[in-house]
């Protein structure tokens, strides 16, 4: 392991001003979000798409990496350069989304547990692909769990589960040289409190924290944590004020997060653009001592609007969709500092 080149490659991640572009969405995911926007799903349609958000003008003030996903990190530009060749020339560090997906949890209906880490039909096992990844260029990773609350939920075993599979994911990346992100997202979905979101959140980081510590051996300076933010369910009738979000949310992470972390790194999660960048910009405001970089990890929250430009040819098409991408960027990238406010919008 190469403690050196993993805590370098997190302290560039979670740079000032900058935050993580999550371009990883899988095909089935970027179909549904192409075709919701008018445009048919294509290999090339993808790589259009993504290759021109990436080539936005000066959009590496913003973006210190892209998130990219199997079939990105293996296409180019327009030109023929290879797409994380592009990126390291523009200064941005490419990465990869490396789980396959979700498979529900024995015994526990409802629930979900990450896979990846052994080889399967289409993909080999999770050492494989990242040594192959980091001779392509990537330098970090990503692996999402996902703990949904409900009856019962989130279980014990589905809690151990996930992280467990988490912290196995996150030493196998760091002994290929890629900097782990760490993403154990509750999820947005159901009617619950946001007291429901702070217990599941805490029990998960506690879990996770411990098996990447005492199980594993994991590089915690050379790691990356993508949390949600604490946030009642989207059905419940009593939602928290953004200052109330960011109060909460900066609580959690202080009481249960060790404080050699790399650097935490919010998924947006379902929020509107603005909301994202509001409780980011919160966060960052607030004189409360911690000792991490509070940066962003957004997909939807950056890219909404420049896909919905994109296909839009009559309404200016790839330059507007640059456009769109560039200025979601640049308010996160003041919400890094607390320098974000409404009248910028």
């Amino acid at each position: 392991m190469d403690k050196e080149l993993l805590e370098a490659t997190a302290a560039a991640l979670v740079a000032p001003g900058k935050g993580i572009l999550a371009a990883d969405e899988s095909n089935g995911t970027m179909t549904k979000r192409l075709e919701g926007v008018g445009v048919e799903s294509s290999e090339e349609a993808r790589r259009a798409y993504r290759a021109n958000l990436f080539a936005t003008p000066d959009c590496e003030s913003a973006v210190s990496g892209v998130i990219l996903y199997d079939e990105t990190i293996r296409q180019s530009m327009g030109d023929g350069t290879s797409i994380p060749d592009y990126l390291n020339s523009r200064g941005i560090l490419p990465g990869i989304k490396v789980d396959t997906g979700t498979i529900d949890l024995d015994g526990h209906p409802g629930e979900k547990v990450t896979k990846g880490i052994e080889a399967e039909d289409d993909w080999n096992d999770l050492p494989t692909r990242c040594k192959e990844y980091f001779e392509m260029g990537a330098r970090f990773a990503k692996w999402r769990a996902v703990i949904a609350i409900g009856d019962g939920m989130p279980s014990d075993a589905c809690i151990r589960a996930n992280a467990d599979a988490l912290a196995h994911y996150a030493r196998i990346c760091q002994d290929a040289g890629l900097v782990p992100i760490i993403e154990p997202e509750v999820l947005m979905k159901g009617a619950h409190t946001a007291q429901d979101c702070l217990q599941a959140t805490s029990r998960i980081l506690v879990q996770t924290w411990e098996y990447c510590m005492n199980h594993y051996g994991v590089h915690l300076p050379g790691a990356l944590l993508k949390p949600n933010m604490i946030l009642a369910g989207e059905d419940c009738p009593e939602q928290l004020s953004r200052e109330e979000v960011a109060r909460m949310t900066v609580e959690c992470l202080t009481s249960h997060s060790p404080t050699e972390l790399g650097g935490v790194v919010f998924l947006s999660g379902g929020q509107s653009d603005e909301d994202a960048t509001a409780h980011l910009n919160l966060m960052n405001e607030m004189d409360v001592g911690h000792p991490w970089e509070l940066s962003y990890s957004y997909g939807r929250a950056l890219q909404a609007a420049a896909l919905k430009a994109w296909a839009d040819e009559e309404e200016g098409g790839a330059e507007a969709s640059q456009v769109a991408f560039a200025h979601r960027a640049k308010m996160n990238s003041l919400a890094r500092s607390g320098d974000w406010n409404l009248s910028l919008e």
